[in-house]
């Protein structure tokens, strides 16, 4: 018997978030490289302070996260007022198309950028609208174009995910200048960690306070090592941050996430760690698989994107389910507009050489 209720325009044309595979029929022992994660796992500091704050647990925690959010501020130079935290950048990310955005309304983003702007716009009611990408980066001129006097929010991952690239500090300035004062800009940098040696590279937070209609997003999903205790946080205008305050639900982060967070922002030598290794494993990967034929995407993220030519069978479908045969779990990203592709996160050196041996052997090279 069918349901007599309706959901909401939009509801019904969203497709399922996909979250990196964790499990091959058959195979116990894997190496997870699909989900971004960071490769060390939380710091030991970290691990400590949830267990700590689980002896509370029946408590409720205390509304707005009084100990992180100071700590936040004072880690980066801004101020605590202008913080929200959330249940990851995910919760951020829906607060602003609830607050922002709603039927009639567009939801502006680059072509290969993150799936959850979409499914967070049709949510609302919204329209999720793409600009066209120039070799896998967002392009200033596209995004403009694209834009419409329905357009009210633009994301943009920098850096891009599942891409890698980046909008320098300059093109950032210049896509906020172009769009229309009533449209708000968010800058995603969910893996700015993994791009600060850059000179030319922006997280978002000197736009945050030169404007009134930007917003930058941070997580600690991943240099951090907490995916699983979903923690991220947006730093917004004064009045953008008491509308996202509105929105959030009570409680949003528990004790055990907080204090989890707290640790690990304060954890600086594990911090240090984690963006060499991912640093100098980027590197040797990238430039392992290129040299034994496939085109690597220059990345500023904790993962590469790898192309397949599709010659001779060599197709990212094939190799995903020849590096499958080996124990080994990459992230396909044909949802994503770039079928042809799979992206690699940078994990442990144990687990990336297993990565280059197989791909080495799958193309019919050595290592």
């Amino acid at each position: 018997m069918g349901s007599s209720l309706t959901p909401k325009p939009g509801i019904m044309d969203i497709n399922f978030y996909v979250a990196g595979e964790s499990k091959i029929p058959g195979i116990e022992r894997i190496i997870k490289l699909s989900s971004n994660e960071g490769a060390f796992g939380p710091s030991e500091k970290a691990i400590a302070a949830s267990q700590k704050a689980l002896s509370s647990m029946h408590r409720y925690p205390v509304d707005g996260c009084p100990n992180l959010t100071p700590a936040i501020a004072e880690k980066h130079g801004i101020d605590p007022k202008q913080i929200v935290v959330g249940v990851g950048s995910d919760e951020i990310i829906t607060l602003l198309v609830r607050a922002y955005a709603g039927p009639g309304d567009e939801v502006l983003y680059s072509e290969h950028g993150f799936s959850m702007y979409p499914i967070a716009a049709r949510s609302v009611g919204a329209t999720p609208v793409t600009a066209p990408e120039v070799d896998l980066k967002a392009n200033v001129e596209n995004l403009l174009a694209a834009t419409t006097e329905k357009t009210t929010i633009v994301f943009i991952a920098n850096p891009n995910n599942p891409t890698g690239t980046y909008l320098t500090t300059d093109e950032l300035l210049r896509l906020r200048e172009g769009l229309a004062p009533n449209v708000l800009l968010v800058v995603d940098a969910a893996y700015a960690e993994y791009a600060q040696d850059r000179e030319d590279y922006c997280a978002g937070a000197e736009l945050v306070e030169k404007f009134d209609n930007v917003v930058m997003m941070r997580t600690f999903s991943k240099v951090y090592g907490l995916g699983g205790m979903r923690v991220g946080w947006g730093y917004c205008p004064v009045e953008i941050a008491g509308v996202l305050h509105r929105c959030r639900n009570p409680f949003n982060i528990s004790s055990a996430s907080e204090a989890a967070a707290l640790a690990a922002l304060k954890d600086e030598e594990f911090l240090v760690k984690s963006i060499q290794h991912n640093k100098t494993w980027r590197d040797i990967l990238t430039q392992n698989l290129r040299g034994i034929g496939l085109e690597v995407t220059e990345s500023l993220g904790n993962f590469i994107l790898v192309q397949f030519s599709g010659k001779n069978g060599k197709t990212a479908d094939a190799a995903d389910i020849f590096l499958k045969s080996k124990g080994i779990i990459v992230r396909k990203v044909g949802g994503y507009g770039l079928p042809d592709c799979l992206r690699i996160t940078i994990g442990l050196e144990e687990e990336l050489r297993p990565v280059m041996d197989g791909l080495a052997e799958f193309m019919g090279t050595s290592a």
